[in-house]
């Protein structure tokens, strides 16, 4: 598989990062590169070909096994409908999709202004605050909160559970597979009392449409039940939480564009696509080939991972101009996977990002850093570990 045309990036090295120069200099070598995981697709075309490719099928449920990780953790992951294929995966997530229709989120609309209005209101009149924990962290949870009906005095250990879960989607999982492990282990705890409270007070919604499913075990079991409602807390806010602490970094980098946003808010959608193009959370969307075939010339073998670079397919300069710009009409990136695959929970982070985005911009004026940020290494799943911001306020 390796080719003397094509480098080598080493995705295990803390250090690596996806949007490094080595990363550049290989996409302008050839359209992938080997790596200790498998392959890596660099540019647009050959990603948007390949997320799509019917000789692939997800990938990720891999991940555990590349890094000799055999946890709670890693059980959970290869039974979740992200990485379930055929009639398990169409079940699984017609039983899901409810929860994240556009209509649901449009009825939210009102909710998520009045959260992000809440959080700004108790700290704007410092003129700094910790971004992550001031209010990417209470956001995303807080949101996650408002969807499954649980009472938002619970978000911070659910918002706890979920950074310490996180860890096992970047490069880090092996070294820090205990502490991830007894994170899930108390996140299927609390996903067991949710279920019970709520047979105990029936509702009409996301968890009690899963419960009566579960009711009949044919169409959702206890374990499906546990896991998708896992999926869901931590799914939501670990992307979430991360994505937005990746957007206020863009800003303050781009203050024009920050300047922008608070003018015109209209502008908020687009500076969600904007952001995910340049900074996703999810660096790289994986692929693995079910049996041998050929492409481009190059053969890949049954059983090779394949890692689609999100990040890097959107910036390929075939593309994409340079620079970060929210009123340039872009072609779709790649933030939120592609294909039978793509995050359920699309129409949810959206809808909530773009509001957030809209009242922070007019809300915090001039931001800059308050201080160095701490970071996730930027591969894997990546973000803002702490993110010290000042200020101007609004007058």
């Amino acid at each position: 598989m390796a080719n003397q045309g094509a480098a080598y990036l080493d995705l295990s090295n803390k250090r690596f990062s996806i949007r490094s120069e080595a990363v550049r200099k290989a996409r302008q070598l050839n359209w992938y590169a080997n790596t200790p995981y498998g392959l890596a697709i660099l540019r647009y075309n050959e990603m948007k070909e390949l997320v799509l490719h019917p000789q692939l099928r997800q990938g990720s449920y891999r991940w555990p096994d590349h890094n000799q990780a055999t946890g709670s953790w890693a059980q959970w992951w290869k039974r979740i409908m992200l990485n379930k294929e055929g009639e398990d995966h169409r079940r699984l997530r017609k039983l899901g999709q409810p929860a994240f229709a556009p209509k649901l989120v449009k009825s939210m609309i009102p909710e998520f202004q009045k959260l992000a209005d809440e959080l700004i209101s108790a700290f704007e009149a410092d003129g700094k605050c910790e971004f992550m924990s001031a209010f990417s962290e209470p956001y995303a949870t807080r949101v996650i909160c408002l969807l499954i009906g649980l009472s938002q005095d619970h978000w911070r250990e659910l918002a706890d559970l979920s950074i310490d879960m996180g860890l096992a989607l970047g490069v880090t999982y092996k070294a820090d597979e205990d502490r991830i492990d007894a994170a899930t282990d108390k996140m299927f705890a609390f996903a067991r009392d949710l279920v019970d409270m709520r047979r105990r007070t029936p509702a009409e919604d996301f968890l009690g449409f899963l419960i009566n499913a579960n009711d009949d075990k044919d169409r959702l079991d206890d374990q499906e039940l546990l896991d998708m409602i896992v999926l869901t807390i931590f799914g939501g806010i670990d992307t979430t939480r991360n994505q937005l602490g990746l957007a206020m970094h863009m800003f303050i980098d781009h203050p024009d564009q920050w300047h922008l946003l608070g003018k015109e808010p209209d502008y908020a959608k687009a500076a969600v696509e904007e952001v995910m193009r340049l900074r996703p959370t999810v660096t790289w969307v994986t692929r693995e080939a079910m049996e041998d075939f050929e492409y481009q010339g190059l053969e890949i073998k049954k059983g090779t991972t394949v890692h689609l670079f999100s990040e890097s397919a959107a910036t390929d300069p075939e593309h994409f101009s340079d620079g970060f710009d929210i009123t340039v009409d872009r072609k779709p990136h790649f933030g939120f996977g592609g294909g039978i695959h793509h995050c359920i929970g699309a129409p949810i982070a959206r809808g909530d990002m773009t509001e957030a985005l809209k009242l922070l911009a007019q809300r915090l004026l001039n931001p800059d850093y308050d201080g160095a940020p701490d970071w996730l290494p930027d591969s894997g799943n990546t973000g803002a570990i702490r993110l010290p911001i000042r200020f101007d306020r609004r007058t």
